[in-house]
């Protein structure tokens, strides 16, 4: 029997960002954020539609400008997932964001101005009923805070959050998830550990600025894991200089190889060697890339010999494992279903994928 292990998630408030519950009992979201000039409306929605393609739950617009709170009005009835408006000093951008159809705000309280300004944006999700995230990030945070500890630690970062959060609770807003941010694994991920403790707010997750589509998938599976592992976390953005669906892409990976989300197409494959009886290196690359669409759960395992293959299959949906002469054993539900000689191993097992696809959902 294959060994699966169940994460228990901390009980955090549940938020609702235009449907997608955060929070509570929901599974974690994956979210990405576009890398257009966001007024330019047609490369914008272009960029939407790719990621709703990959699947993510939600998506983050910047609004530097008061061109692109205006955009908003034009991007949000031609997408199908929420957006959340991205504001980093200058209040009346939120305000704008709110009244052109955003469903939730990004803030940093401290770096909004005065009480009045903040006091605004606030009053503005109440009578919009959208909430807001703090986002604790240690590359701005407040001048006060630096003074006190010199530099961006975890407990600057956690000490930066109780500051917002004590802005928010005095103005009687509590519709809020929460960042606290890092390049550094280690700063991130104590400064979350400490403010998980600290509140029961939804806890929105990410390395911040992670680098290249390699390195910034590692450094982020390695630092969100930790935390994910550990209960903590609602949900979450891969930061990668890349496109934005590359970061959905690993986003449901991450969230996949914890068992946090049954999501599209699972493939069990061997790194291959000489007793490998087809190329699987080619054959994966080729079916997961034509089998990118599928967004139903299904466990595959392309093995190249009969060394582990048997075994894998077992444990899988659809098997198949190499044998002589171009011939190959398929299995289905983990049992020995029938040979394949001759065939185009790549559009052989695209064919029985989908339709096994439809009789699990149907």
């Amino acid at each position: 029997m294959n060994y699966s292990h169940k994460i228990l998630r901390k009980k955090t408030k549940s938020i609702s960002v235009g449907g997608v519950l955060i929070g509570g009992d929901a599974p974690v979201s994956v979210q990405t954020m576009t890398n257009t000039i966001t007024h330019d409306v047609d490369e914008t929605l272009s960029q939407i539609s790719l990621i709703e393609e990959a699947g993510a739950d939600l998506v983050r617009i910047s609004i530097p400008d008061s061109e692109s709170s205006k955009a908003l009005s034009k991007i949000i009835p031609n997408i199908n997932i929420p957006v959340i408006a991205d504001i980093h000093f200058h209040y009346k951008r939120a305000l704008e964001a709110a009244e052109n159809g955003a469903h939730c705000l990004r803030i940093n309280p401290g770096n909004i101005g005065s009480k009045e300004k903040v006091a605004e944006v606030v009053e503005c999700a109440k009578q919009n009923n959208i909430p807001i995230r703090v986002g604790v990030n240690a590359g701005s945070l407040e001048k006060h805070i630096l003074d006190t500890y010199k530099s961006p630690t975890p407990q600057a970062l956690f000490e930066s959050a109780k500051y917002n959060i004590q802005i928010l609770e005095d103005l009687n807003f509590d519709n809020f998830k929460i960042s606290v941010k890092a390049s550094n694994i280690f700063t991130s991920v104590e400064a979350y550990r400490l403010l998980s403790n600290f509140c029961n707010y939804p806890l929105h997750l990410g390395i911040t600025e992670a680098g290249s589509n390699f390195s910034g998938s590692i450094k982020s599976s390695v630092g969100l894991g930790m935390l994910l592992y550990e209960g903590i976390g609602d949900t979450v953005r891969i930061s990668l200089s890349d496109h934005p669906k590359e970061e959905v892409k690993v986003g449901f990976e991450l969230l996949k190889s914890l068992n946090l989300r049954d999501y599209g197409v699972t493939i069990i494959s061997c790194p291959s060697c000489a007793r490998q009886q087809f190329d699987v290196i080619k054959t994966v690359k080729s079916v997961e890339a034509k089998l990118a669409h599928i967004r139903k759960p299904i466990t595959v395992s392309i093995i190249g010999c009969v060394v582990n293959g048997p075994g894998e299959a077992t444990m899988t949906n659809i098997g198949i494992t190499g044998g002589g002469n171009n011939t190959h054993m398929v299995y289905v539900d983990g049992e020995k279903n029938h040979r394949i000689k001759d065939e185009s191993l790549v559009d052989y097992l695209v064919n029985i994928i989908e339709k096994k696809v439809i009789q699990l959902h149907s």
